[in-house]
């Protein structure tokens, strides 16, 4: 039985913490579950940094891990973590299994990307909402590349419906002073909001919108990231928001989901090729059907659905099987926009 190090690079601290551990949670599951199958022919040893959501501490660590023989690892919540860890992953030979979303636009030959991209989550949610709630919208996200570049994509096919970004507003990530973007929204009326804000940001405004909502102002909310994980921490002010994934109702949500799916998969590829394979070789060889993942781009296909938040869990409104990953959008998207209504005089 041969013995692997596999490194977690997760924040159990911090801001986004919440979603870190569940990373961490299908990352564990799927570590007992290898060591306990002896048909796999590995047994892995998790080794363990916790870079307490400061983007600095991301790269060093990962460089502790690579220099204790992780040659793979699975972390980085934010895609600004992500992208402070590639000279370093490049450097020392290093591979990242991701397992959140991100904003696309990136096919790093260090990255295994396990959970979704535009494709799979941002373009099916507008392509269901724009239809239904109107094309008016205001955009919102945290000040780094997740934020700016998924408004960025969302404002494109908004406007290419011949819709509207009334506001686009970006705070600092953790940043709780919500007041001034919930003074615009309750001015500007939008149909709906992008939120693309992570960790303590969005909680803080979506109870500052569930208080909107009590005083009898009701609008949508859609979001790329939100998961199960958070549910418990929100309570009744996730009620009614919108979100897409490519899993909802399974323990902590998409995120443990990704993480379990990419330390069970590199396990099934590693009894074919052995464990020290380069990943060409890894991502060429069969996992069981686990992850279908491209390799010319290191993406993998996923579901794409659409959930809504009822009495504290999620509810499927649409589902897409298989969703090829397009990190690039060379296949540009092109949305249904909502019929124009006028009134017409009796």
């Amino acid at each position: 039985m041969t013995v692997v190090r596999i490194g977690l690079l997760l924040s159990r601290s911090g801001t986004y913490r919440l979603l870190a551990e569940a990373c961490r949670a299908g990352a564990l599951r799927a570590v007992r579950e290898v060591n306990a199958d002896p048909s796999l022919a590995v047994t892995f040893e998790p080794v363990e940094r916790d870079p307490a959501g400061e983007a600095d501490a991301y790269a060093p660590l990962c460089a502790e891990l690579a220099a204790e023989g992780a040659r793979h690892v699975v972390g980085c919540v934010t895609s600004w973590s992500r992208k402070e860890v590639i000279p370093t992953l490049e450097r020392t030979g290093t591979v990242l299994w991701y397992p959140c979303p991100y904003e696309g636009f990136e096919a790093s030959s260090q990255v295994v990307y396990t959970h979704a991209c535009p494709s799979q989550h941002l373009v099916p949610l507008l392509a269901w909402a724009l239809p239904r709630l109107g094309r008016r919208a205001i955009l919102t996200g945290s000040n780094y590349i997740w934020g700016w570049e998924t408004n960025r994509v969302a404002r494109d096919l908004i406007e290419g419906a011949g819709g509207a970004v009334l506001a686009e507003r970006h705070l600092p990530l953790g940043d709780e002073d919500v007041a001034r973007l919930l003074a615009e929204i309750r001015a500007m009326r939008p149909d709906f909001v992008l939120n693309s804000l992570v960790g303590a940001s969005s909680y803080a405004f979506l109870r500052a919108m569930a208080d909107l909502r009590a005083g009898g102002l009701t609008i949508p909310i859609l979001s790329c990231n939100l998961t199960e994980c958070e549910l418990p921490a929100l309570g009744a002010a996730a009620e009614g928001l919108i979100a897409a994934g490519p899993s909802f109702g399974e323990g902590l949500g998409s995120f443990e989901t990704a993480a379990h799916a990419a330390v069970l998969s590199l396990a099934r590829r590693m009894a074919h090729t052995g464990a020290g394979a380069p990943l060409e070789d890894l991502l060429a060889a069969p996992d069981g059907g686990v992850l279908a993942i491209d390799p010319a781009t290191h993406h993998a296909t996923l579901p794409a659905l659409i959930a809504q938040v009822r009495n504290g869990a999620f509810h499927v409104l649409e589902r897409q099987e298989a969703v090829a990953a397009d990190p690039y959008l060379a296949r540009r998207p092109v949305l249904a926009a909502a019929p124009h209504l006028r009134a017409v005089a009796p």
